[in-house]
């Protein structure tokens, strides 16, 4: 694809924005994983669209990444176009009640507005490390609240870049780690977030009340994609691991944390290959137990 930069250089993306030969570890919570061929930063709409239909003409594999909470490259290379929403993608604007927020905006970073400009509803999503954008593909939640509470409406432009959508809360479909994005493929560009009026100090002591209790429970110490499965429909995955044995076991630098046994933790140097032989042991050690089969969370590339 080397001969092909000058086509990228042309549909308006700096140079600067075109790497190659990238490592995937630097851009997933994991610290774990391949290496892409291309990362490419797209800085505002106009820049995604004509790469989207680029990349479509010419039949190029390519994957949208935000924070990369939820992602883990196999080793080895990702023969394709990873590309990443820069500027525009960022920015968090507040007006009363409603916070319209960039699909590269870090959760954590929307929190932190809402809290600062005395709005509430938004406390849940303060400890969570992806991108509005992962996390709308995700419904992203935590402590009893999840993306779909709060959204009210997502703009998004199609795989091939051709065209704009508006979804509403009901298009999206929003389920348990689950959204219609999962199947229309469609790419975020930002969202309009509704929220209500409270008390900052309120609002800041929920936030350091869960952050708190984050600390004490999960192992933030080390590198992972957060919740290593879903939810299964019968119990939980951290209880149903423990009750296997299988806190602390270690596959290379890989680990079920010891702290809380649904994390699978990269304890220092892990491999993609590692983590994802990790991942099968637990699941079918599980299944052997119980009849349950784990879903991953973590999308693995």
């Amino acid at each position: 694809m080397e001969k092909n930069v000058n086509d990228i250089i042309e549909l308006g993306i700096p140079k600067e924005n075109i790497n190659t030969n990238v490592s995937m570890a630097q851009y997933t919570s994991f610290r774990a994983g391949g290496t892409a061929e291309y990362l490419i930063v797209v800085d505002d709409k106009t820049q995604l669209k004509e790469l989207l239909k680029y990349v479509k003409i010419k039949c190029i594999d390519h994957l949208l990444v935000g924070n990369g909470s939820d992602l883990l490259f196999r080793d080895g290379i990702y023969e394709g176009i990873v590309i990443k929403l820069g500027n525009e993608f960022k920015k968090i604007t507040v007006k009363g009640d409603v916070i319209v927020a960039g699909a590269s905006s870090p959760l954590s970073k929307i929190s932190a507005a809402a809290s600062d400009n005395s709005l509430m509803g938004f406390e849940f999503a303060s400890g969570i490390p992806g991108s509005l954008g992962g996390g709308l593909y995700m419904n992203a939640g935590a402590y009893g609240g999840e993306l779909k509470d709060v959204i009210i409406a997502v703009n998004a432009i199609s795989p091939d870049g051709k065209n704009e959508y508006v979804f509403s809360n009901e298009n999206m479909e929003f389920e348990y780690r689950n959204s219609a994005l999962q199947r229309n493929k469609m790419i975020v560009t930002s969202a309009v977030i509704k929220l209500k009026k409270g008390e900052k100090e309120e609002i800041a002591a929920k936030i350091l009340e869960l952050t708190t209790k984050r600390n004490s429970k999960q192992p933030v110490d080390f590198p992972s994609a957060g919740s290593t499965f879903k939810r299964p429909k019968q119990g939980y995955a951290a209880q149903l691991i423990e009750e296997a044995g299988l806190k602390g076991l270690t596959v290379g630098g890989a680990q079920v944390s010891q702290k809380h046994a649904g994390f699978i933790i990269n304890k220092g140097k892990a491999t993609a290959t590692d983590i994802i032989q990790l991942i099968k042991l637990v699941q079918n050690t599980v299944y052997d137990n119980t009849g349950i089969m784990l879903e991953p969370e973590v999308r693995i590339i």
